[in-house]
């Protein structure tokens, strides 16, 4: 009986560390197009599934054996710590939603961190999970070189360019090859240097996989062949992304500003966001609100909305606080503190000062820590390995005193089925959600495939499926308030010249309704996201005449807007439209001037100011304003022709030439020059129907209550 629980225990054993090593293998490798996100997505859902497999395996093996043996590390304390914090962070965020959803990987990457370290016990163990990361890294290295070449090995078309990469991001894999090629550098310094200078003993690595010289010849073959194809790739890489391929990051003042920003000026809570910051993956919230006017000058950036700050240090301070970025300098000095050498944990500790990491990068780094760990525990002999076993006996003898053999065992297999429950529900919970939030994502990019291809009817519905299986994400309401005013637009003009029926009108106004209560639905899902209320204005600006108070609810809603992303000057050129759309010429050229004071070489700006100064009477300040732009403009063909063909018309009516404006330098590429208008615009109609207003608090909101109308199913299946 004994034997074959043994063997059971072995079975559990050796198939976790087999799907270990299968994720490390496949993790880099792996993209989809069935997913909004093609790169990081599937990636995640891959580490959400073997971590399911893991707990299982693990709940499966403590109840055969009546006990928890956990080997004890110095990161067990840090890593818990570091994401305890995280999803506090996460709960009490004012963007809830978004921020639980951007910790829930870190929470399986800590339990994989614990699974390889309880795994890995032997050195062979070690060189399966070395081996299959390296081989992972080895043929997405192959694919990049290929594609370099343009030699197309995979048959999807999408992936039929030379940048093409399963990382989604040539700095991404750059990131992730590097810290691989380390791990095979120091793999190969201590089979090679130090075993010839005969201190095998410093480095676990320099062991065969088995104990027989042939398979270490093969091995080391193995290392030699992946460090050189890996070497290839990696020069590929920098040689792209320091010269066609230059990579988005955020400059460092920006990501510094964002950063004590997002702890020191949260007007709402400062105390919160000192501690635990904006929220666990919701930097864009902290780039939005916190970055000065000064980001405009870059001209090659300035446009640009960035997802993550300029390190990822930098990153965690504005997204966790100083409780976050406190607990991940706990886990670096117990790393710095262990004697033993690691030079890619290091690499990769440095560089998250330096560079921004993505979830890949963040994932290689918890994959060395726990390589390192085990590389330790094997260095010791195997010291302190049941250490936490130890504990568990205490406690049992403490709670249970010196009764029979057969009572204790009894007591402590109930006790170890009762932290595998708790251990279930910590890690089933957010499985359970990551699933639905899979199969929304799933159906929102079906979704968005069926937007671009102008099937009306079925995008409406894939969208309202999304939001009933997980009704959580703002991107979902945003996209399906879009929807419902563009197909009430469409069935509004198809009624152009006609009296529209009663059923007709009535399908008008259910859409209107359903837009509106989308758009408000995104706002209280994340209520920091600026997007959000940009959007919820462009609705009620479409309304402007059709509905009640509508003008007045663009307003406030464009206006939360500039709040959220006060240093954007599109935000006030979208804020003054509306003004300007309502015949308040004096509030339009207020904000038209917040526009050019905070970035001075946007030439659409200078444009709207140029058409509110005309319109007002202001016709010589109007020209002031259009010989900037014209000086703007300078060398894009199309622009330089609207603008003259504007300034020979103000001309006209001035009946003279006048004086020379005062340049301002052209600066990058300019967008094109427009009077800022409404995407959409339903005709006016009298009396007004009556719309609901938006929920706009005079701080931003530290809840994010659950989105009203959020599973209501829509009332109507429209055809466009």
């Amino acid at each position: 009986m004994s034997e074959s629980k043994n063997q059971l225990i072995s079975y559990f054993e050796n198939m976790g560390l087999i799907i270990s090593g299968i994720l490390l293998l496949i993790f880099p490798l792996l993209f989809l197009s069935i997913t909004t996100d093609a790169f990081i997505l599937p990636k995640q859902i891959a580490l959400a599934i073997v971590t399911g497999l893991l707990l299982l395996f693990f709940v499966a093996k403590t109840v055969v054996d009546g006990k928890i043996s956990l080997r004890s590390t110095p990161f067990d304390l840090p890593i818990l710590l570091f994401v305890l914090i995280l999803f506090l962070s996460a709960i009490f965020s004012s963007n809830r939603y978004d921020a639980l959803i951007g910790f829930v990987p870190y929470l399986y990457l800590a339990f994989f961190y614990f699974a390889i370290v309880n795994t890995v016990k032997q050195k062979k163990h070690l060189s399966f999970i070395i081996t299959s990361l390296v081989l992972g890294s080895v043929v997405a290295g192959l694919l990049s070189i290929l594609s370099f070449f343009k030699i197309y090995a995979l048959p999807f078309a999408y992936t039929h360019t030379q940048q093409f990469t399963t990382f989604g991001s040539l700095l991404d894999q750059a990131v992730y090859l590097g810290l691989i090629l380390l791990l095979l550098g120091q793999i190969l310094y201590g089979k090679f240097v130090t075993k010839k200078h005969k201190v095998e003993e410093v480095s676990p690595f320099d062991a065969p996989l088995e104990n027989r010289k042939s398979a270490n010849v093969s091995l080391s073959s193995f290392y030699i062949v992946s460090f050189v194809i890996i070497l290839a790739s990696f020069i590929i890489n920098i040689y792209s992304l320091s010269t066609t391929q230059k990579p988005l990051i955020l400059p460092f003042s920006t990501g510094l500003q964002t950063a004590f920003g997002a702890v020191s000026q949260d007007n709402s809570n400062i105390l919160k966001g000192l501690l635990l910051g904006s929220g666990t993956g919701t930097y864009l919230v902290d780039f939005t609100r916190f970055k000065t006017a000064a980001y405009n000058a870059n001209a090659n950036l300035w446009a640009f909305t960035f997802f993550r700050s300029s390190s990822y240090v930098l990153e965690l301070i504005a997204t966790t606080g100083l409780l976050g970025i406190a607990a991940f300098f706990f886990l670096v000095f117990k790393v710095f503190k262990q004697k033993l050498l690691f030079v890619p944990l290091l690499v990769a500790i440095v560089t998250t000062f330096v560079l921004p990491f993505s979830f890949v990068s963040v994932f290689l780094l918890f994959v060395l820590l726990a390589i390192f760990a085990v590389k330790r525990i094997l260095s010791k002999n195997k010291e302190k390995v049941s250490e936490v076993e130890f504990y568990f006996v205490s406690l049992k003898r403490k709670l249970f005193g010196e009764e029979k053999e057969n009572s204790q065992r009894r007591h402590g297999k109930i006790l170890a089925i009762v932290i595998c429950l708790i251990l279930a529900v910590i890690i089933g919970i957010p499985l359970y959600f990551s699933t639905i939030f899979v199969a929304s994502d799933i159906t929102f990019q079906k979704a968005l495939v069926a937007a671009s291809q102008n099937q009306g009817t079925q995008t409406y519905d894939l969208e309202v499926k999304a939001i009933q299986t997980f009704p959580y994400r703002d991107i979902y309401y945003r996209a399906f308030s879009q929807v419902n005013i563009t197909l009430a637009s469409i069935l509004v003009q198809q009624q152009q010249g006609k009296q529209p029926d009663e059923q007709t009108q009535q399908n008008i106004l259910t859409l209107i309704q359903q837009s509106i209560n989308a758009g408000r639905n995104a706002t209280t899902v994340a209520p920091l996201t600026a997007f959000n209320w940009n959007n919820l204005s462009s609705i009620y600006r479409s309304l402007i005449g059709f509905g009640q108070n509508a003008d007045q609810f663009a307003l406030v809603t464009a206006k939360q807007a500039t709040l959220l992303d006060p240093n954007n000057p599109q935000q006030y050129i979208e804020y003054g439209g509306i003004f300007y759309q309502l015949g308040n010429y004096d509030e339009a050229i207020r904000q038209f001037q917040f526009a050019v004071t905070i970035k001075q070489d946007y030439a659409n700006a200078y444009y709207n100011l140029g058409h509110a100064l005309e319109i007002k009477g202001n016709l010589n300040e109007a020209m002031q304003a259009y010989q900037i732009v014209k000086s703007l403009v300078v060398n894009d063909k199309v622009n330089a022709e609207k603008i003259d063909s504007d300034i020979k018309a103000l001309q006209d009516k001035i009946g003279k030439q006048p004086e020379s404006a005062t340049n301002v330098s052209a600066s990058g590429q300019q967008q094109p020059l427009n009077v800022n208008q409404p995407t959409t615009q339903l005709p006016e109609r009298k009396p007004p129907v009556e719309i609901p207003g938006p929920k706009v608090s005079p701080t931003p909101t530290e809840t994010a209550p659950t989105p009203t109308g959020a599973k209501t199913t829509p009332t109507i299946s429209p055809t466009p």
